[in-house]
């Protein structure tokens, strides 16, 4: 490491006083060093030290200066008690004052807040605050410092304390040191790396020790001592190194963990400050006399290299060593300034200030990168150079050289006649090594380790600046001052030849007639006689291996590959090599001439091909093999594609019979006319070249075209995925027709298709139709589920109604799952009905007018309310649907139920917006009458027992357990009856027996007058008519008060009375038996719909029809055959 002197000032008051430095700050871009001199603050031009503006302000010498991290403004604190913040146009635009003359300011790297500290207490300034935050202190601040982060302040006290605070100003370390106030803190500095995973400070005190803590105050490693008083700790921008100059009037490098590496710059008086400039190698101090000086610091490379291995210095205290073919490195931390290295072989050699180490290697494997101590010469040596053999090191003190065993014992010593420039091991047995020495009066000398007299090889008239022998020891190639590389012939001493701009230069350790040299930015490469090879290149060569180059460059080697000429590989055809040669020379009619004598002819038409001189190819092959011909033309065809001129090629590509690559081009450009073209005259059996053509017509959507093409090569599969790609569902669905294996490969996307475009309902038909019952469930299951969170339960009616059919056809086709799937499909046609009535509810409930009667109302709310009592299903309100019926209820005059309804809704969660008018309805009800209105009481049809509107039953008979029919409009009760037939009847004889309609006599009884009578006073056992009139009569009788439910069960007699009129019959797919219902008002109009067999009046169903097109409840449209 060098310091170099830039600029020099030595600043003085008018009195011609010398004025101290006491402080110094850069500007962040480091244009720019403000200084603290006298009562003034300088401002420096950093480039040649001109002074650009002096700023008055302060009354009393300047302690301090500090610039913000953004470069915007800066301070200077004074022993007049006052900060002055300036702006980075040298304005002054604020001053504020302690009580206390100034010690240091520091300002915040990310908050740009500022810190003063003065003798008793120190501020914190922000631009943002408009009064400074003041906090006492014990004792007088000497310096201070921002953590990298801005989160905490370190103060350096004259008690010998470190003191660190958050941005608040409170105490949340505190770092005692053992000194205590005999030991002031004179200077501190974080390390400002950010590679560095904890925050390092720096300490310097004056009880001349250097220490360095982590934020927490745990110190790291022992404190250093110093031998001075340090004034300034300052580090450079990335951590790696600290300054540091106090009364030992100079400034020192040191690493960042505090060992010394050398002297920046003697001074003649204290040195008070030393700053880095930013991202830079430049330091500048401060004196006690008025001085500043301003030093570049250049850091030499120190390296060694043999063969394959290099050394070099790092961080100036560590080396290490790269295996330059594996890429390996392994480094040595030597803790002490790296002098000098040196490498060869096994052994590495380091010199340290105070000793020499010499390192070996662990074992003889060539890749093996484990050194390990093998021994210390513990003495101080000074030399210019250093060279390791086996046994010895060599010492090179400017014309001498001396040889050392590795026990510090002088072997030998040469003497020169002139200063040595160069050395270099060139190899020999193990303590019998040669050197090459070159000097600078032009003299070349060869000296072993063990023999005292030098051998001149050769003088020169010029300085020698790098050599190196050829592996036969044969020639010599030598670097002058004048950059000029000379290569002798070591026996007869004669110039071979020289080349200009070289720096450095290498021999070939394998090939004995190549060297290398760099310079002026080429890699320059040599084989015995022929031209110099050129590559551009910065840096040195340092060694030549094979086909490996070795170049430092700055500070990082690389390794070059060189491809090897050819005749290196043992080629003997001289005629095929000067062919070759003619070649290259341009002469290319007479390469063709070689290559044909020497039997090369595809080389000649390579070489045709390769320069486009395809009529001369044509040529050369005259009437040769067709197959020549073709290949020169798909050449040609190449040659045509690669130059933009894709017709041309496709074209070309057809006459050679490159069909595939011809119909790439083509599609590629999109060219669907000569592609249609080309496919129609392919033959069907090409089917790879057909097939691409076709994939092409797809993606420029010509689907006729590739429909052609797949007609023609009968790809069915290939045809019908086409048509589902393109959408167009009708080809497909009409190809289906005729081949069913496809069924699924087209119905499939197409029910996925209808689903993306939100026709959901045609998609669950399309995957049914597919067979894909699982995915139409699917669909379905998810349909259902949005309608009810949609509220949409009409819609969830209609689907839980097919979902229970697409379950009962899974129950029809998998045995397996048949209970299961009639458990669901129970359950759903359960569902399907609650959801149908509750859409009814949910209107009135959230629409402001209803459509419906109250007395639909009230059947409806009364029938849900009758099914809610277990499980509610999702989205359905118990609270909507007993509102709906206590309203429905006190309007019709069933102010029982009313009230019963009213006090079961006292005990659910109310929304507000009916809180009010509930509240009021429940009061009013209470003045009416506890009792429902004789006409809503329903009655069976079967018992003729009137049953109480609300029931504990559900929606059967209190009296005889026959559940009710309900008309799936009104939700009136229906008077109809359902009847079973006796096991050994089937469902198509029953319905023979019914369509008899056998003729009774005297029909103009009972029955009839009973049936144009109220239908609730209906009574089938007239005394004046005798029972067995009507034989379905008479098995309406059961036994009173028994708890379960006895079903009737006809035999084949009472079918055959029956009337077909007076039958309803629900005609289930399989495996579902047929269910039977005999209507006791055979005046009374019912209408089933064959679809869903929901039982209707047959006013209300025409109306309904009318209105929607379809069946009410399963959407059956009115055109559709049963």
């Amino acid at each position: 490491m060098r310091a170099v002197p830039t600029w020099i000032d030595k600043v003085h008051d008018r009195d011609k006083v010398e004025q101290c430095i006491y402080d110094l700050a850069f500007r962040p871009d480091g244009s720019q060093l403000i200084v603290a001199a006298g009562n003034r603050v300088l401002v420096y031009d950093t480039a040649d030290g001109t002074l650009i503006q002096p700023l008055k302000g302060h009354k009393d010498t300047v302690y301090c200066v500090a610039y913000a991290k953004d470069g915007k403004r800066f301070a200077s604190g004074s022993a007049d008690k006052s900060i002055i913040i300036w702006t980075s146009k040298l304005e002054g635009i604020l001053k504020y004052t302690h009580n206390d003359s100034i010690q240091c300011v520091a300002y915040n790297p990310v908050t740009h807040q500022l810190a003063s500290c003065s003798s008793g207490d120190f501020g914190l300034w922000s631009p943002e605050q408009k009064s400074v935050s003041k906090h006492k202190v014990s004792s007088k601040i000497t310096c201070c410092g921002w953590t990298n982060d801005g989160q905490y302040l370190a103060l350096g006290m004259m008690n010998g304390v470190v003191s660190i605070r958050n941005k608040n100003g409170e105490e949340k370390v505190k770092i005692e040191r053992p000194g205590g106030s005999s030991s002031p803190i004179w200077s501190i500095a974080w390390n400002p790396s950010k590679d560095e995973h904890n925050d390092i400070l720096a300490v310097a005190d004056w009880g001349q020790r250097l220490s360095f803590y982590q934020l927490s105050g745990k110190q790291i490693g022992k404190d250093r001592q110093l031998n001075f008083d340090p004034c300034c700790v300052s580090f450079f921008s990335k951590g790696e190194y600290i300054v540091m100059g106090g009364s030992d009037k100079q400034a020192s490098l040191y690493t960042k963990d505090g060992v010394r590496l050398g002297t920046i710059g003697e001074q003649s008086s204290w040195v008070w400050t030393c700053r880095v400039k930013p991202d830079s190698n430049y330091v500048v101090l401060g004196c006690q006399d008025g001085t500043i000086a301003f030093f570049q610091l250049i850091f030499s490379t120190v390296h060694g290299l043999y063969k394959d291995r290099y050394a070099y210095r790092d961080s100036m205290t560590d080396v290490i060593v790269q295996h330059l073919i594996t890429e390996q490195k392994v480094r040595i931390k030597c803790r002490e300034l790296v002098k000098k290295i040196a490498i060869y072989r096994s052994r590495l050699a380091i010199q340290l200030p105070e000793k020499i180490l010499i390192y070996e290697l662990h074992s003889d494997d060539s890749s093996d990168m484990h050194y390990r101590v093998k021994e210390k010469i513990c003495k101080r040596f000074e030399c210019n150079l250093l060279v390791v053999c086996s046994q010895h090191i060599i010492l090179c003190q400017e014309k001498r050289l001396q040889c050392l065993s590795f026990t510090a014992i002088k072997e030998k010593e040469w003497l020169m006649e002139s200063l040595i420039r160069y050395i270099k091991v060139i190899g020999g047995p193990s303590g019998r090594e040669g050197l090459l020495v070159g000097l600078k009066n032009g003299a070349i000398l060869k000296i072993f380790v063990d023999n005292p007299f030098a051998i001149t090889l050769l003088k020169q008239n010029t300085s020698v600046r790098c050599l190196d022998m050829s592996t036969s020891r044969s020639k010599l190639a030598v670097v002058d001052e004048h950059n000029t590389c000379l290569v002798y012939d070591i026996h007869t001493k004669e110039l071979l030849f020289q080349e200009p701009n070289a720096n450095s230069v290498a021999w070939n350790t394998q090939c004995e007639d190549m060297l290398c040299f760099s310079g002026s930015g080429y890699l320059n490469i040599k084989a015995s006689n022929f031209p110099v090879h050129q590559q551009k290149l910065q840096g040195f060569v340092v060694g030549y291996n094979g086909s490996k180059i070795f170049c430092l460059h700055v500070y990082s080697m690389a390794a070059v590959e060189v491809p090897q000429e050819r005749k290196k590989r043992g080629e003997n055809n001289n005629q095929l090599f000067l062919a070759d040669v003619y070649a290259y020379q341009g002469k290319f009619h007479e390469a063709a001439k070689l290559y044909r004598k020497t039997g090369h002819d595809s080389r000649a038409l390579s070489m045709y091909t390769d320069l486009r001189m395809f009529e001369y190819a044509k040529d050369f092959l005259g009437s040769a093999d067709p197959k020549d011909t073709k290949l020169l033309m798909k050449k040609q065809a190449d040659w045509a594609k690669n130059s933009k001129e894709p017709r041309a090629a496709a074209d070309m590509y057809l006459t050679a019979g490159e069909h595939m690559k011809a119909i790439e081009i083509i599609g590629e450009h999109g060219w669907m006319d000569m592609l249609i073209d080309l496919a129609r005259k392919l033959d069907k059996a090409e089917r790879e070249p057909l097939s691409r053509c076709a994939m092409f017509f797809k993606k420029f959507n010509h689907h006729g075209y590739a429909a052609e093409i797949y007609n023609k090569m009968g790809d069915l599969k290939a045809l019908v995925q086409l048509h589902v790609d393109a959408r167009h569902w009708d080809e497909a669905f009409s190809l289906v027709e005729k081949h069913s294996q496809f069924r699924d490969d087209v119905y499939v996307p197409y029910a996925q298709w209808l689903a993306e475009h939100d026709r959901f309902e045609e998609a669950q038909k399309a995957f049914h139709k597919a067979g894909r019952q699982a995915e139409a469930v699917r669909v379905l299951e998810q349909l259902t589920h949005n309608a009810v969170v949609e509220s949409r339960f009409n819609d969830a009616s209609y689907y839980y109604w097919m979902l229970s059919m697409q379950c009962l056809d899974i129950a029809r086709d998998n045995s397996e799952k048949k209970e299961e799937m009639l458990k669901k499909f129970h359950s759903f046609q359960h569902l399907a009905e609650l959801y149908h009535v509750y859409h009814s509810v949910h209107r009135y409930m959230s629409e402001p007018f209803s459509s419906n009667m109250p007395e639909i109302l009230f059947n409806i709310s009364r029938f849900l309310f009758h099914n809610l009592t277990k499980d509610i299903p999702m989205g359905i309100s118990k609270v909507d649907t007993l509102y709906a019926l206590a309203k429905q209820s006190k309007l019709l005059g069933a102010y029982k139920v009313a009230r019963h309804a009213f006090e079961k809704l006292q005990g659910l969660n109310i929304p507000s917006r009916y809180q009010d008018s509930m509240e009021l309805s429940c009061l009013t009800v209470r003045s009416k009458p506890y009792r429902d209105s004789e006409d809503l009481i329903p009655m069976c049809y079967r018992c003729s027992t009137n049953n109480p509107l609300l029931n504990n039953q559900g929606n059967s008979c209190i009296n005889c357990r026959q559940p009710f029919i309900y008309s799936a409009s009104s939700y009136e009760v229906l008077p109809l009856v359902e009847f079973y037939l006796e096991d050994d009847i089937s469902d198509e004889e029953a319905v023979s027996l019914i369509d008899l309609e056998v003729p009774r006599v005297e029909r103009n009884s009972s029955w009839q007058e009973m049936s144009s009578g109220e239908s609730q006073c209906l009574k089938l056992d007239d005394g004046n008519e005798d029972p067995e009139d009507d034989p379905f009569t008479a098995k309406l009788s059961f036994e009173q008060g028994g708890r379960a439910f006895v079903p009737v069960v006809v035999n084949r007699a009472v079918l055959r009375s029956m009337s077909r009129r007076d039958v309803l019959i629900k005609r289930w797919p399989k495996p579902l038996s047929w269910q039977y219902y005999r209507s006791l008002l055979p005046d009374v109009s019912i209408t089933m719909c064959p679809s869903c067999f929901q039982m209707f009046h047959s006013e209300d169903y025409e109306l309904l029809v009318l209105q929607h097109n379809c069946c009410p409840y399963c959407r059956r449209p009115i055109d559709e055959p049963s």
